[in-house]
């Protein structure tokens, strides 16, 4: 009898458990085809696999709105479940666990839940308070609650999913405006060198037409010149041949006969050579001397530049750049200069490249500080010149020696200087004789001397000046319009200043102590760096000690141009004027529109 009692429980134990977990149920839920299984687990089921079959049939299943919470509950599945827990613990000697207790009565456990008050309330609560009102079992409560919170759930997963899928769109919108901004840069860039190439063309056309007229003028004076050239012989030798004869004696004179009176007598009555009808070309440059590139469109509008009333003004600086190695950014922008055409070259050192910009500070191109003369090298390049014809040499270093290398405009290696292994250094172009200028230091720590080497363009050592007034540490270097050589000293916080034979002139910023204000004076250097020169033969120098950009006139302090600079390194002054200076603590390169 005890083993068929055995049995039976055995039995309905396995009728009551989940074929899923294989556990008791746990709020049990009934599927339309009388299956039940477990609430949490038909959810993880339908996660998984898709609640669209019995996982024990697999008959057709549709879920309710609210998901498997709103599956009806297997209210008679859950009792005995409960009873069979309860027997069990009974069985094992295991005492149940008690309830919550009651917050108003400590003694009394909270059994039901009111739902007009929706709190918890023991029995005693319910007769002092609730006695009137609706409740239910905290169990059913509860399931209820999380009924309504899963669905609370699963709507704001909804809404997150929606969320995600409009930062996705973003996030691809990004990409596509960062891609369309790229090609408009290359379209303007692009425009602006047809445009260029189109006024190279024009230019040519215009020099070669006044050259033809020139060459017509010319010829019209010749043709006049070799009109009266017979005429003037006649005359000149009828003339000197009367000269001579009266030097002759009385009785001679008298009685030789002269052609001079026929000769003047011809011309005399001949009317004078008319003079010569010539008329020279001139330029007339048209009203709009500098052509409209382009517009930008925004939303369909045209924002058309130069044809507004109220152009908006320029900015007085444009910076640009920063830490990194993509397009447009620096690691040690330690050299920089300016073309005829406006075109800003950097050193980008870290980076072991050049990198060209315009004035606005746009991307423009790049190329690597590669030569493969004769074997391929890349160097770091410390300073970069330019020549006449705007081609780029680029000092800079190996492991193994230094050089200096000439670069077409589109990188290309075209002549390599090789030069002592020093460090940093300087490096300019003398236009005027397509000369190479390159400061160096010799010596050791005890005895150290500065001095410029001057190179031939093909790379042949003309002479070694500026050995003169104790430069011990020249950095960098310039020519000025006269041909004079300028060097900035760090350690001897000055620039020295010579003559194109390398003699010296004067010195600028060397250190003063002014007794009346107890104060250095304001055109002090302290650890002077990039030097250049302006049209007016102004001196421009990087005071890096005083992280600011000094200027100077015929070696006199004249003012301070630029304070907002953290380390200025390297300085350049376009054609048309504007200021490039080179941040090597911000890898930042500005661009001053006014001074």
């Amino acid at each position: 009898m005890a083993a068929a009692a055995s049995s039976l429980g055995e039995q309905i134990r396995e009728e009551l458990t989940c074929s899923i977990c294989l556990e008791l149920f746990t709020r049990p839920k009934v599927l339309p085809c009388q299956h039940t299984f477990c609430q949490d687990c038909l959810e993880v089921h339908a996660r998984k696999e898709g609640m669209s079959e019995c996982p024990n049939c697999r008959q057709k299943v549709t879920l309710p709105s609210q998901g498997v919470a709103g599956l009806p509950d297997n209210s008679m599945a859950a009792s005995m479940c409960e009873r069979l827990k309860r027997q069990a613990t009974l069985s094992t000697g295991e005492q149940p666990k008690s309830g919550k207790k009651c917050s108003i009565h400590p003694s009394e456990e909270v059994k039901l839940y009111c739902k007009q008050c929706q709190i918890p309330a023991c029995e005693i609560c319910l007769e002092e308070t609730h006695d009137d009102h609706r409740t239910t079992t905290i169990k059913k409560a509860a399931q209820e609650r999380i009924s309504t919170v899963q669905a609370l759930i699963n709507e704001g997963r909804n809404i997150l999913d929606g969320y995600h899928r409009f930062i996705r769109g973003l996030e691809e919108t990004e990409k596509t405006l960062k891609k369309k901004k790229q090609e408009t840069d290359n379209g303007i860039i692009q425009a602006y060198y047809q445009m260029v190439q189109k006024l190279a063309e024009k230019k040519d056309h215009l020099l070669s037409e006044s050259e033809l007229d020139h060459e017509k003028n010319l010829e019209k004076i010749q043709n006049g010149r070799d009109g009266v050239s017979a005429d003037v012989n006649e005359l000149s030798a009828a003339c000197d041949q009367a000269e001579q004869e009266l030097q002759q004696e009385q009785v001679e004179f008298v009685g030789q006969k002269t052609t001079l009176p026929e000769v003047v007598g011809k011309y005399r009555g001949k009317a004078a050579p008319t003079p010569v009808q010539t008329q020279s070309a001139v330029f007339q440059p048209t009203d709009n001397a500098v052509p409209v590139l382009g517009h930008m469109k925004a939303g369909g509008i045209g924002h058309h530049q130069g044809n507004q009333k109220q152009e908006k003004q320029k900015p007085d600086k444009v910076t640009f750049g920063g830490r990194g190695s993509g397009n447009g950014q620096f690691k040690d922008p330690v050299g920089v200069a300016v073309s005829e055409e406006g075109e800003i070259f950097v050193a980008d050192r870290g980076n072991q490249r050049i990198q060209v910009f315009t004035l606005q500070g746009t991307f423009v191109r790049q190329f690597q500080t590669i030569f493969i003369l004769p074997k391929w090298q890349i160097m770091n390049p410390t300073d970069v010149a330019l020549d006449g014809a705007g081609n780029p040499w680029v000092l800079g270093w190996t492991d193994s020696a230094d050089f200096a290398v000439k670069y077409d405009k589109h990188g290309k290696a075209c002549i390599k200087i090789n030069i002592q292994k020093m460090g940093s250094r300087g490096v300019a172009v003398d236009t005027r004789r397509n000369h190479i200028l390159i400061t160096q230091t010799t010596g050791d720590e005890e005895t150290l001397q500065g001095e410029v080497q001057v190179y031939r363009s093909n790379g042949t050592l003309v002479r070694t000046v500026c050995q003169q007034q104790g430069m011990t540490e020249p950095f960098a270097i310039t020519v000025d319009r006269e041909g004079n050589i300028l060097v900035s000293d760090r350690h001897n916080d000055c620039v020295y200043t010579y003559n194109e034979y390398g003699q010296f002139l004067r010195q600028l910023g060397k250190f003063r102590y002014n007794s009346y204000t107890r104060r250095a004076e304001p055109g002090n250097l302290r650890g002077p760096r990039g030097i250049c020169t302006d049209r007016e033969g102004s001196i421009i120098v990087a005071d890096t000690g005083s992280r600011c950009v000094k200027i100077y006139k015929t070696g006199t302090f004249l003012k301070v141009i630029a304070e907002d600079i953290q380390q200025p390194w390297a300085v350049a002054m376009a054609t048309q004027g504007p200021l490039v200076v080179t941040d090597g603590l911000t890898d930042t390169v500005t661009v001053f529109h006014k001074l």
